[in-house]
């Protein structure tokens, strides 16, 4: 007799909530209803706008977690954590609220990895409060328009807390809410922290038998509406068990506190193994074109932690009792739009590249860069020239796309100099990343973060490569003829290890090229096509 992962999971009802216990039947475990079909967009890529007055999550698909949202006027912005790739925390814009089209990156500089940021408007100027690790600090940029130029970063010097949240006191004083319960004074223009950090909140704290990765509470956001100061928070544990992470709120009459949790706590959670989205949690409530109430949180997609954590859109109503709850379940199914806004063009943006412009920052991104990284890459007659770095992905800092379908496929023409490498992988980071490289004389087989097989290669210094990930099954083909005809390339994987819960580090499996050895490596005619 042979069982199954879920043959050994079942759950049971706890406290408000249900949660996974292993090693038992599954008697009571809850069969979701199919979805429909996504719609379609650039590249084939699915679109949450189903085009009949509903969408379906999610909302931004691929590595797009913690969202922090701006709602100025008529726009709305959001932009979410980048970590290790730069350019960084790219801005997205939106008038309906369900289609985004990235503006550009505001962060240039390599300052560390990005957590978790905060962007707001205060007396018509736009501040992005970054958190990092590595150093461990928060940083503050500002702009007056949102397209930037954005300003240099200003350290905050807050070593030992994460995720702030910008809140206005109603005496019109300014704050960053963080990680644990605590808050730091900010001056007037917002640009530096007035004394030390104070722990003003107990997070209210889930029953001790319950299926998650720690209390770890963190994201604390801040909403005025009718009067009252809600504190949204995550507390839980962002990846690990699926049940872990978990959306809770508090309110208070003054910013000063005191703060009073939710009795209907937790807002949001993972119950059961069949849910459409795991680990949901980092929340922020935003108003609707139309006066509607509506949640960003992030979830991972069931069974594809390499998606990362993926930003979900939420409905939300105000109750009688001053508190509000959550109305959309597990996010599988289709939930009707907000109404009376416009649709200003369509979502997302085309993954395919011919390379008239170099996209860097909107599109392609460089994984933990030098100073000197950007002065690598130029555009000339529809192709890319990269200038060679290390001697491996692992030592080069690919470019890398952000791919937000189930299955998809990349290919691109490839020409490199004596004594160079290239090639195109599918990179979670220096240490896990698999692909195919060719030099003049051998292939390089990129496997487990390692270089291992390297056999001839008849190509000499130019073909084209095409790199297919079918739901974690990955296949490379290489052509001779530009792709009329295609040899498929003796070595496969299997990626779905290749995430956060297996390596750490919070980030995804991303398609993209690297150049490594010496000279320069052109890359041109670049196609991407997402698998339905």
């Amino acid at each position: 007799m042979t069982f199954n992962r879920r043959d050994m999971m079942t759950t049971a009802l706890i406290g408000s909530g249900t949660i996974l216990i292993p090693g038992t039947a599954p008697a009571q475990q809850r069969r979701a209803r199919p979805a429909p079909p996504y719609k379609r967009g650039f590249d084939n890529q699915r679109v949450p706008d189903l085009g009949d007055g509903r969408f379906l999550n999610p909302l931004m698909a691929g590595d797009h977690p913690d969202p922090t949202i701006l709602k100025d006027g008529k726009d709305y912005y959001m932009t979410f954590s980048t970590f290790d790739s730069y350019p960084g925390l790219v801005i997205w814009h939106s008038r309906d609220l369900i289609n985004w089209q990235p503006v550009g990156a505001a962060l240039t500089k390599n300052i560390g990895s990005v957590w978790a940021p905060e962007l707001t408007k205060h007396n018509g100027r736009y501040f992005l409060y970054i958190p990092t690790k590595g150093p461990n600090t928060s940083w503050v940029i500002w702009a007056d328009k949102i397209e930037g130029p954005w300003s240099e970063p200003i350290d905050l010097n807050l070593p030992n807390h994460i995720d702030p949240g910008h809140a206005v006191g109603e005496d019109g004083s300014r704050w960053l809410f963080l990680s644990g319960g605590d808050r730091v004074r900010l001056s007037d223009d917002g640009l530096k922290r007035i004394g030390e950090p104070e722990h003003v909140y107990d997070p209210w704290r889930y029953p001790s038998d319950w299926v998650v990765e720690g209390f770890a509470p963190e994201g604390p956001k801040i909403t005025r509406h009718n009067g009252w100061f809600y504190m949204i928070t995550a507390v839980g544990g962002t990846a690990g068990p699926p049940t872990g992470h978990m959306v809770i709120a508090a309110r208070s009459r003054s910013i000063n506190g005191p703060w009073e949790n939710c009795p209907h706590n937790p807002l949001v959670r993972t119950t059961s193994l069949d849910e459409k989205w795991w680990s949901r949690g980092h929340a922020t409530l935003v108003e609707g074109p139309d006066g509607s109430w509506w949640s960003v949180y992030h979830g991972f997609e069931n069974g594809f932690w390499t998606l990362g954590r993926q930003t979900l859109l939420d409905p939300i109503e105000w109750t009688a009792d001053g508190w509000f709850r959550m109305k959309g379940g597990d996010l599988s199914q289709p939930i009707a739009k907000p109404r009376g806004g416009t649709k200003v063009g369509p979502h997302g943006m085309q993954l395919s590249d011919d390379f008239s412009t170099l996209a860097l920052g909107t599109k392609w991104n460089f994984f933990k860069p030098a100073a000197d990284e950007p002065t690598r890459a130029r555009v000339r007659d529809g192709a890319l020239f990269l200038k060679a770095r290390g001697a491996a992905p692992s030592t080069s800092s690919p470019l890398l796309l952000i791919a937000g379908d189930t299955a998809y496929r990349f290919e691109c023409d490839i020409e490199i100099a004596p004594g160079g490498v290239a090639g195109l992988i599918l990179f979670y980071d220096e240490k896990l990343y698999c692909g195919l490289g060719f030099d003049e004389k051998r292939f390089v087989t990129h496997q487990y973060g390692i270089e291992r097989g390297r056999p001839a290669n008849p190509h000499d210094r130019k073909l084209r490569m095409r790199v297919t990930n079918d739901r974690h099954i990955v296949t490379y083909d290489t052509s001779s003829d530009g792709g009329r005809t295609w040899q498929r390339f003796d070595r496969g994987m299997e990626v779905s290890g290749y995430h956060h819960n297996v390596r750490g580090g919070f980030l995804m499996l991303r398609p993209g090229l690297y150049s490594a050895g010496q000279g320069e490596a052109k890359f041109s005619n670049f196609k991407f096509e997402a698998l339905a």
